[in-house]
């Protein structure tokens, strides 16, 4: 029994153009037009706008240790219903993913619980505490997408340039949470007119940026391929520029939130705007929409980060950092950017789907004829309200409660199942 997506609309050459797409073993077996049915459950999608599925390679599951904020089936299902069907959790869980015992543990609930592809990451040092190194091989053996310890940066520039030489040796990524401890100041906000107008202590932009510097010289030095996870400053771009310039592998990417917002939102002490690195100064995010255009950051990942109410109610310099991203980022980067006519929805689409894959080298993210059938299905006429009652995440802390937006995911297949459908999850 094979799909057939009937009467969608998918780009080509820039242009929608109305296309059947036929699913047969959880690959695309044929798109064309009025394909025939053969012996196919139809599903009709009466013109709307069929991508390949997203690709996010920073997401929190929270699972293990963190069920309270979110688990591997509910963020999946919130990645499905962003049109997400390959994420990539970060290894800041308890247990940590830094043996194979922990890994293979890992892989098994995402087999059991996950509704579109997960790809875990493994940690660079045991139990992310920035001192012994984990066992590179054996974690890449068994399935280890690449290295971090993102939540925290890699304080010691020998340990980070040794992990460097193990991940060359294995063709592995090295992906940086970059935040230099020593010049974090207790700061809950960007430093800057706001933070100081509010009260509120700052994290100056230099934090991020001078170990972005560092890093770049270590990845030169160890050949390895260096990403640089939701960069947020002036500083930390010209960095990344710089290196790409002189040849050095290192790859950037950029949340939705600091593309979308900055420091002049904050105008009370409320932490669901807390958010690390946090939204910066209004000239930071231009130039963070300026880099990603002109290729200096690669892509956009959501950082999705959810955590429970009661944890988001406290002060700033309290609360946990981090707010959700799966369930909004393409209404939020349609309605901004694409409807705007800053940006085309080719544009959005290259960087949600080909330019991640791109950089990770991973075998999805394009629509076409023997690719596995990863497929999202967006109605981008219709406007909606975000509201944290319709999130599939177990958590909503997200300043974006109540905006109005296009482009709303209906239909959701991951290797030709259906992952999520409007009106249908539980």
């Amino acid at each position: 029994m094979s799909t057939l997506l009937r009467g969608g609309k998918i780009l080509a050459e820039g242009q929608l153009v109305e296309r059947d797409i036929r699913i047969e073993d959880g690959k695309v077996a044929e798109i064309g037009e009025q394909l025939n049915v053969y012996n196919s459950e139809i599903i009709e999608l009466n013109g709307q706008f069929v991508s390949a599925g997203f690709i996010d390679v920073h997401v929190h599951l929270r699972e293990p240790g963190g069920e309270h904020k979110e688990t591997i089936e509910t963020g999946t299902k919130a990645a499905a219903r962003g049109g997400f069907t390959t994420v990539c959790p970060m290894p800041n869980t308890r247990p940590v993913p830094d043996t194979v015992e922990n890994i293979e543990k890992l892989n098994q609930t995402i087999k059991d619980n996950a509704v579109v592809r997960v790809l875990p990451y493994a940690s660079i040092t045991e139990r992310q505490l920035g001192e012994k190194l984990v066992d590179f091989p054996a974690l890449k053996e068994h399935g280890a997408f690449a290295f971090t310890d993102d939540g925290v940066g890699v304080q010691t520039a020998s340990v980070m340039y040794e992990a460097m030489q193990q991940a060359a040796k294995l063709d592995m990524a090295i992906v940086a949470h970059c935040e230099d401890n020593s010049l974090i100041y207790g700061g809950a906000m960007h430093e800057g007119k706001v933070s100081k107008s509010l009260g509120i202590p700052g994290i100056p932009s230099i934090c991020e940026a001078v170990q972005i510097a560092r890093d770049v010289l270590l990845a030169e030095a160890a050949d390895c391929h260096y990403h640089v996870c939701h960069v947020s400053s002036i500083q930390s771009i010209r960095a990344i520029r710089d290196a790409k310039a002189a040849g050095i592998k290192v790859t950037a990417e950029v949340t939705p939130h600091h593309l979308l917002l900055n420091e002049n939102i904050i105008t009370e002490d409320d932490a669901i705007l807390k958010m690390n690195p946090p939204l910066r100064s209004k000239e930071d995010q231009q130039a963070l929409i300026d880099a990603l255009l002109d290729g200096t950051i690669d892509f956009i990942a959501t950082d999705h980060a959810p955590h429970a109410a009661d944890e988001k109610a406290q002060p700033m310099v309290k609360a946990p950092f981090g707010i959700v991203g799966s369930e909004t980022a393409f209404p939020l980067l349609y309605t901004q950017f694409v409807k705007n006519g800053d940006w085309s929805l080719g544009q959005l689409v290259e960087y949600l789907t080909t330019k991640p894959a791109d950089v990770f080298k991973l075998p999805y993210g394009r629509l076409e004829v023997g690719a596995p059938a990863d497929i999202t299905v967006i109605n981008l006429d219709e406007e909606y309200e975000i509201k944290a009652e319709d999130f599939l995440s177990k958590s909503s802390n997200t300043p974006f409660i109540g905006e109005k937006v296009f482009g709303n995911v209906t239909l959701t297949l991951a290797e030709g199942k259906i992952a999520y459908q409007e009106g249908q999850h539980a």
